[in-house]
């Protein structure tokens, strides 16, 4: 009989025999989440038997998905953003590291505001960016608006989760057809948008071209289709002195920067992620 330590160092030995550089984090974290222990708890476990036949089918079929390349965060159904637990499955990106620094940004917007703001996060998939700003930020209302009915209902399920639906609500808003007059006017709109052009998608790594939704990753021909409807038909939905920011990909900047001054956007913002890629724009309109 395998004891909890016997087990984490049999999922680490398989990852790392696959060829997964981090296997020793990810054996962990698969280990407790079939547990249903926290990484700290495993540890005090380590040397008691593991009895529960199901624990054990669970932990084996996770080792199994991650193996046939599944990501991590939809093998445990769950991935951490801006330090809240966000619902993840294969209808909602992976909530990035780098879209962490676009939640930040916005935050630091709206607590300089002296007023209760209203946000708009347009392409809101799993709503990680919204609750973030709303766990953040108690005084602000925040519309979350997001194309496919099934990345609605994580979304709905994360606000439920994290007992943010207080001042959130979630709709189905497809961002390249004109909004309606009925959303009434934001403060902040903010946007991760698809925006790997169509012919790249090929060419991704295996993990998110094969498990992530392919709605949310393509941007069309040069990427640039959701950049180009927000800054010229979404702007109507932003007040005068409003601001609207950005994730945007590799080399993608200076495009939207242009776009943003196309529109007259003033006060346009580059901000760089931990690799010095200019990842998040935040801009004002007059």
């Amino acid at each position: 009989m395998e004891t909890y330590n016997d087990i984490y160092l049999r999922v680490r030995r398989s990852l790392r025999t696959a060829g997964i550089e981090s296997s020793e984090f990810e054996a962990k974290f698969i280990v407790a989440h079939c547990a249903g222990r926290t990484r700290e708890e495993l540890l005090a476990i380590g040397s008691v038997y593991a009895t529960d036949s199901k624990i054990k089918e669970h932990i084996e079929k996770s080792l199994q998905r991650r193996l046939s390349g599944e990501p991590l965060a939809y093998v445990l159904g769950e991935w951490e953003f801006y330090g809240i637990p966000i619902i993840v499955n294969k209808n909602v990106l992976i909530p990035r590291n780098d879209t962490e620094l676009l939640a930040e940004e916005v935050i630091k917007i709206l607590q300089r505001k002296i007023f209760s703001a209203r946000v708009l996060d347009l392409c809101a998939g799993s709503g990680c960016i919204g609750l973030a700003i709303a766990a953040n930020v108690s005084d602000c209302r925040i519309v979350m608006g997001e194309k496919s009915e099934e990345a609605l209902a994580v979304c709905r399920a994360n606000m439920l989760k994290n007992n943010l639906s207080k001042n959130i609500t979630a709709i189905e808003i497809d961002v390249l057809d004109s909004p309606q007059s009925l959303l009434g006017t934001f403060d902040v709109i903010v946007c991760n948008p698809p925006y790997i052009p169509t012919e790249d998608i090929g060419s991704l790594e295996c993990s998110v071209k094969d498990f992530e939704p392919n709605i949310a990753l393509d941007g069309g021909e040069d990427g640039l289709d959701y950049y180009r409807a927000i800054t010229t038909n979404w702007k109507k939905r932003l007040k005068p002195g409003g601001h609207i920011a950005f994730e945007c990909g590799i080399d993608q900047a200076e495009s939207v920067r242009y776009l943003l001054k196309k529109e007259k956007f003033t006060d346009i913002k580059t901000y760089k992620d931990t690799q010095g890629i200019e990842r998040v724009i935040t801009a004002m309109l007059v």
